[in-house]
């Protein structure tokens, strides 16, 4: 029973390291004009394992068990524009909602700076 109590917590352990991986904590970029996005998220891990052993004159015992779980929280989002850097931690109704609420005032920046662009590009 030992040994396949540990061979479940191996397996189990395999299959949550590869969803807890630097590309689920560091979301893909999304591209919002000349704005990048990276959204970054908190990974909660969690498993249990356990087993059993046992017998009378009527029975004989075995057991075992195990299971795990991945909960991925959306924290906060990069946003890059040329050389400017900033982190914008979210607000506890998670990212897109905080995305959404962002969104005018990023929309807004890019519109003002692709118009002055545009009224330098005119003005030579």
């Amino acid at each position: 029973m030992a040994i396949i109590a540990s061979e479940l917590i191996g397996k189990l352990m395999e299959e949550l390291r590869t969803v807890a991986k630097t590309e689920t904590i560091m979301g893909k970029e999304i591209k919002v004009g000349e704005i990048t996005l990276i959204p970054v998220s908190q990974i909660s891990l969690g498993f249990g394992a356990g087993g059993g052993q046992g017998g009378d004159n009527k029975r004989t015992g075995d057991g075992g068990g195990g299971g795990g779980g991945v909960m991925v929280t959306p924290v906060a989002f990069i946003a890059i524009k040329g050389d400017e850097i900033s982190f914008h931690g979210l607000k506890k109704g998670g990212f897109f909602e905080a995305l959404l609420e962002q969104l005018p005032e990023l929309t807004e920046k890019v519109l003002s700076k692709v118009q002055d662009a545009e009224a330098k590009k005119a003005e030579t």
